[in-house]
């Protein structure tokens, strides 16, 4: 999915601020499940959340991404942890969790509810008694602008790099459109990809949570303003 921008990656998202996002998620999850201790880091991409949360919160953080490129990036940068390459929607790990997270709206990425649900069932099934899985949702149906092109540019390893994004709204679907133009010594280099992601209502996903043995609440802000469902298996 990421195979052209895995490099890139961090690089393209300098303007997240993952330090905040993880303090906050630490602070959450203190005040629900004080006792946690271990967290896996679903769809972990580069491990930027399983660094800090590791070396600023005091957290044992695991990863796990279907991207080999990505989890190259989350060891070399955090090597603690563990990280494993599996879909999100189809793993089964030896180790229980006291925490489960899905963020920067990586379950879009199942597109299907039928999907989400296999997913948060696995969910379930890696939390330990007690735990907390927390999944910040893509946007729902009517929020993404169709047609809207973004630009972000910045530089990696010393080179310029500009991503522009279209977006594409499709039914239930969307489509991203990202084109890489690098600059090389060879001249401007331009790789593309297209990455598909579900849209979801706010019932389509409790209902999907409630499926798959999970108790969920949803807080319309979040981290980043698109939300975050915070869950507990069911007694």
């Amino acid at each position: 999915m990421f195979t052209e921008s895995a490099e890139l990656y961090d690089a393209i998202y300098s303007f997240k601020d993952y330090a905040a996002e993880s303090a906050q998620i630490a602070a959450l999850v203190r005040a629900i499940h004080p006792e946690a201790r271990t967290v896996l880091d679903i769809a972990c991409g580069t491990g930027e959340h399983a660094r800090h949360l590791a070396a600023n919160c005091g957290f044992e953080v695991d990863g796990l991404d279907l991207d080999a490129g990505l989890l190259r990036v989350a060891r070399e940068k955090h090597p603690a942890g563990r990280f494993f390459q599996a879909d999100m929607s189809a793993f089964g790990l030896e180790e229980r969790y006291d925490v489960l997270l899905c963020l920067f709206s990586s379950i879009g990425y199942l597109v299907t509810l039928e999907r989400t649900r296999r997913a948060l069932s696995c969910f379930r099934e890696h939390l330990r008694e007690g735990g907390v899985s927390l999944v910040e949702p893509w946007f729902p149906p009517g929020r993404l602008e169709d047609g809207l092109v973004s630009r972000n540019a910045c530089t990696y390893r010393g080179r310029a790099v500009e991503r522009v994004s279209r977006n594409e709204v499709d039914g239930r679907m969307s489509r991203l459109h990202f084109d890489y133009f690098i600059d090389t010594p060879e001249g401007t280099r331009r790789v593309s990809e297209v990455h598909e992601l579900g849209l979801f209502t706010k019932d389509e996903m409790g209902e999907a949570f409630r499926g798959a043995g999970l108790r969920a609440e949803f807080d319309p802000v979040g981290l980043t303003g698109r939300g975050l469902w915070v869950a507990r298996a069911m007694s």
